[in-house]
Formats: C-alpha cells, structure tokens, sequence
C-alpha cells in the first residue's frame, strides 16, 4: 500500500511511503486484538481495593443477646456483616489483574489493528518535524492545517521527541507516541493514525516479520 506524504502545512510534498502488507495489509485476528485490549484494560487496574472484614473490625465479640426466648432472630456480636458499622461480607481484598498474552498474539493483534486501520483509510503519512521549543498553539496548527482538530489523532514518531510530546500534552484529542511503543488499544482508538517518515521504518523494525 503506497501513501502520499504531507507536511505539517497539509500539502502534498510529491513523495510516496510503501507500507509493507505483511503489517498493514493481513487479514484482521479479531480475537487477537480482543485479548491485547483485555491486557491493556486489565494492566490500568491497581489492585489495591480493601474492605474490612468481620475479623477486622474494631468491636467486642460477645453475643449480644442470648440464642433462644426473645422471639426475635438469632444474632452474634456487633462486627456480623449484617449489622450497621460490622465488616464486610466476601468484601474486595487487594489482588493482581495480570493477564498474560504470547508474544506472537501480541505482534498479531498490532498488525491486525494497524491493517484494519489502512483499511479503513484512517492512516496519514507526514514528513518528520519537531518544534524549536514546547508550543501547544504551533502543535494546534499542525492539528489545523491537517483537519484534525476534532478528530482523536495519535501521532507515531521513530524516536522519542521531547518537544513534539510536551506540544501536544494540553490538547485532550492528541497525543504522541514512539513507534515502539504503540499498542493495540490506542491504535483502535485513535481515529486517525500519523506516522512520520521515519516512525514507518521502525514499525518495519519492530512489528515485522521474525
């Protein structure tokens, strides 16, 4: 699949970039892209969740009343899960949501995304360029001149741009990421994909074929 290559004004620069059909152009590994975004999902979760049970909260342990001859249900002390202030019946306790995913099932869902997204005509090709300093109205600009201003957009660069990510960390439906570093879930995301000239090789590097 060829693509033509825009700058950051949102005109053609005459160039083409090929991007290799055993990432972009696969048939899409639905149930493999299910399973990345279930592991992304399940990685946000901390796990610390605690409730107090009926051993662990303050209180006396006598019975309150006696077993039988009050006419009333049977009861124990004041910590029972049943009673205002007792513990918490089965309640949350911290634990760990690690889902754990092959390698392969992982590179095969990245490239089932990214080909469901060329399939879709959601990926944009633009020239490499960063700013001299940090500047959320020139990255806006960008945004502006590309007619992505309403559109959640993930920007892919081949190496980590300092300058380019703090421009964009104001701007809610933007956001910047190495090619190394792109996941399944934010591919899916993203309503439009833009790869830079030189995020492109490494995504031939890194989600190629081995």
């Amino acid at each position: 699949m060829k693509l033509d290559i825009l700058n950051i004004e949102g005109k053609q620069t005459g160039k083409q970039s090929d991007l290799p059909d055993d990432i972009f152009g696969i048939e899409p590994n639905e149930h493999c892209v299910y399973l990345a975004i279930k592991q992304y999902n399940a990685h946000q979760r901390q796990g610390t969740h605690k409730a107090k049970e009926r051993g662990e909260v303050k209180g006396s342990t006598k019975k309150i009343k006696r077993q039988k001859g009050t006419g009333t249900a049977r009861a124990g002390d004041i910590k029972s899960g049943t009673r205002r202030g007792g513990g918490r019946i089965f309640g949350p306790r911290p634990r760990t949501y690690t889902v754990r995913l092959n390698k392969k099932v992982k590179r095969l869902a990245r490239k089932s995304a990214l080909s469901a997204k060329a399939t879709a005509g959601k990926i944009m090709v633009v020239e490499d360029f960063t700013f001299d300093s940090p500047k959320t109205a020139e990255f806006r600009s960008v945004l502006s001149n590309l007619e992505l201003q309403n559109v959640k957009t993930v920007f892919v660069t081949g190496d980590h741009d300092t300058v380019l990510y703090n421009s964009s960390r104001n701007i809610p439906n933007a956001s910047v990421t190495r090619a190394q570093d792109l996941n399944t879930y934010d591919i899916m995301r993203a309503g439009k994909l833009v790869l830079s000239a030189s995020a492109i090789d490494k995504i031939k590097e890194t989600f190629g074929k081995k």
